[in-house]
């Protein structure tokens, strides 16, 4: 289990814990690079790595990892040039097919990936090779990121800090990883349709070029800080489009050839949030 980091600087503790309320009371903070001209990449990690300490402690159980902003089309949306990364929790799982209060977070947007679902401890820094070998499962995702953050004016440490903006994820049924299945991964194209409309479409090659780069990038991302996949983690390996707005009483569903579709559906509003 990972434990609370004890070498934050007052500093950091402080931002680390105006993340937290943010998430607690959604209610974003201003640009935490902006008030921290100094704040690094490395400093927003041991954010991260502090606050998921803070959420273990709590009880909440690491359960895998996102990639986050690996198409271009996700670094042109939120003005950044390089991947990231961040922690799922068991708390940031809703079943395919399950509901979501919309109401709960912040500012949410959706976006539509490939997940993996690795079936057997590894070491920090795998290999190409042993990481394909490793993958026990391939699915359709859905993941509902969100910013405490205010109006999404982040940068590279600024969504870092705030877990890679995670908020929820929804994975669709797991398909055995054949080399075909693998190999054809580039190719397929992945569409997230918003009560039937489709918002959101793109191939796999959006992602790194081949999701199973992406996912070999997170694992020497992670294996710079001695952590390595475990049995049982599911890695989110990135949007293959732009994310689209999540709002109250919206179904939301993404689908690629071959794989099982995955969906799930925000509550309505309710008068005391403002509805009629």
């Amino acid at each position: 289990m990972t434990t609370v980091s004890p070498s934050l600087t007052p500093e950091l503790r402080i931002l680390a814990d105006e993340l937290r309320e943010a998430e607690r009371l959604r209610r974003p903070i201003p640009t935490p690079s902006a008030t921290n001209a100094a704040l690094t990449v490395g400093d927003a990690y041991e954010i991260q790595r502090f606050n998921i300490g803070v959420r273990e402690a709590a009880g909440e159980r690491r359960v895998g990892r996102k990639i986050g902003l690996t198409s271009l089309a996700m670094q042109q949306q939120l003005g950044v040039d390089s991947p990231d990364f961040g922690v799922i929790t068991d708390a940031m799982v809703v079943p395919d097919g399950g509901e979501l209060d919309a109401a709960a977070l912040i500012a949410p947007r959706v976006e539509a990936e490939f997940a993996f679902r690795i079936g057997r401890d590894l070491h920090p820094s795998p290999s190409a090779e042993e990481l394909a070998d490793a993958v026990d499962g391939v699915a359709v995702a859905l993941e509902i990121i969100d910013s405490r953050v205010a109006d999404w004016k982040i940068g590279l440490v600024d969504t870092v800090a705030d877990n890679a903006s995670s908020a929820r994820i929804v994975t669709g049924g797991f398909v055995a990883p054949t080399r075909s299945l693998l190999a054809a991964l580039p190719e397929a194209i992945v569409t997230m349709r918003r009560d039937g409309e489709q918002v959101a479409a793109g191939p796999g090659s959006a992602v790194l070029g081949d999701p199973l780069v992406s996912l070999r990038w997170l694992a020497d991302a992670i294996g710079a800080f001695g952590d390595a996949f475990q049995a049982g983690d599911v890695v989110l390996a990135g949007a293959v489009d732009r994310a689209a707005p999540l709002a109250p009483g919206q179904s939301w569903e993404a689908s690629a050839e071959g794989f099982p579709a995955v969906a799930f559906r925000t509550l309505p509003m309710t008068t005391a949030q403002g509805g009629a």
